[in-house]
């Protein structure tokens, strides 16, 4: 974790005091729980998992869509955890199926269940069908999925949120945001929890996670100057979801507690912090094309071309932030962690409104994407979505 940190600025892990404060409580109450984790080999999925799966659960089912990703999972855990006496077992399987629903409906019962699949990038609103499938992941598969656990006498539900969906400006924020009002209305059938992230650095996909591609493939590495964002390590979201799921009450939201004017810093900046650990000194370039063909003649004399460049993509939020003026905030009870706490306030009469209208949309097989955009102002009326007519696919 440490050669992560000083890549983000940071010197200590975030979240230490609070865990060593809880270890005891989380041991014991790991080890004669069954936890079942969808989205279980992603990133955030598989941090989740190796934090239960060291504290030895009674029972650790895990379920994910890539099986090259479980397949991982297992041998990263195998090789530095070893084995437990409870019951682990992995399944390569869609949530969203009926596969999964046979599985869920032959499967022991269980305690806990934490859902960490998402469609998490701003690029996937470029069009009206990956639009669409971000809307059943991060929204219709979360309310089934609760509804079948609470069906399984779970004693709690876990999912993961963003810290793009307080005040959203892209899709993929608005739809978390959609995601936590259904949860405000099954959290009176079933304790809910849920956490607002930070950019996780390296996660799956990520600008980050590409550069040791981009190294790899002797490319330039490219990044916006101007987005400063939050960071945590892998590790820590695993510990931030452990905490909140285990420890949280019905309907909080957990978040890092980060400093404004000291956690904040831009991908160039971590751009060129990753070169020189590599021992390469960061060249900027004036084009794409110009930092593509120059990738042998600096790599021979220890330097790497990198295009820095100011950020004009739709979607693209100007500043973070975990919460908003208008929610209530606990931050007492822990020392890194505050806490969203909200009551059950949902309008039933939009929750159906959403349901239908997509409903429709699925059975014309036609919609486009001015539709989906209009129809998540009419569920956050305060959604200032950013629109540019670029998407980051356009983007080295």
């Amino acid at each position: 974790m440490s050669s992560v940190l000083s890549l983000i600025g940071r010197t200590t892990p975030l979240f230490s005091a609070d865990i060593a404060a809880h270890e005891s409580e989380l041991r014991e109450l790991i080890a004669s729980t069954c936890f079942l984790v969808i989205g279980g080999a992603g990133s955030i999925g598989s941090a989740v998992t190796r934090e239960i799966f060291k504290r030895k659960p009674k029972l650790l089912h895990v379920v994910d869509i890539s099986e090259n990703n479980m397949v991982e999972l297992v041998r990263d855990i195998r090789s530095s955890l070893g084995y437990i006496d409870g019951e682990f077992a992995t399944f390569a399987l869609d949530c969203g199926s009926d596969i999964f629903d046979s599985f869920i409906a032959n499967a022991p019962g269980y305690d806990f269940v934490l859902n960490l699949s998402a469609l998490k990038h701003v690029r996937s609103e470029k069009d009206p069908f990956t639009l669409m499938r971000m809307i059943d992941v991060n929204i219709f598969n979360t309310d089934k999925t609760i509804r079948q656990a609470k069906r399984k006498n779970a004693k709690k539900y876990f999912c993961v949120s963003t810290d793009k969906a307080a005040n959203p400006v892209n899709m993929m924020g608005a739809s978390k945001r959609i995601m936590e009002m259904f949860l405000m209305r099954r959290s009176l059938d079933l304790p809910i929890s849920t956490a607002r992230f930070a950019n996780v650095a390296f996660s799956d996909g990520s600008l980050l996670y590409g550069f040791n591609h981009r190294i790899e493939k002797e490319q330039p590495l490219s990044a916006p100057n101007d987005v400063r964002r939050y960071f945590i390590t892998p590790q820590e979201s695993g510990e931030l979801c452990l905490m909140s799921c285990l420890l949280g009450g019905n309907r909080d939201i957990f978040f890092p507690k980060l400093d404004y004017n000291l956690d904040l810093i831009t991908f160039s900046d971590i751009a060129e912090r990753y070169l020189e650990r590599l021992g390469y000194e960061p060249v900027q370039n004036a084009t794409e094309d110009e930092a593509r063909q120059k990738v042998q003649e600096l790599k021979r004399q220890k330097k790497y071309p990198v295009y820095f460049f100011k950020s004009d993509t739709t979607g693209e939020k100007d500043f973070e932030e975990f919460y908003t003026d208008k929610e209530t905030l606990d931050m007492k009870r822990f020392s890194t962690i505050g806490i969203i706490k909200n009551e059950a306030d949902y309008d039933q009469w939009k929750l159906n409104l959403f349901t239908e209208t997509i409903q429709t949309m699925r059975k014309s097989s036609t919609w486009n994407r001015y539709e989906l955009i209009e129809l998540f102002n009419q569920m956050i009326p305060e959604f200032q979505h950013k629109e540019t007519g670029k998407f980051l696919d356009g983007k080295m």
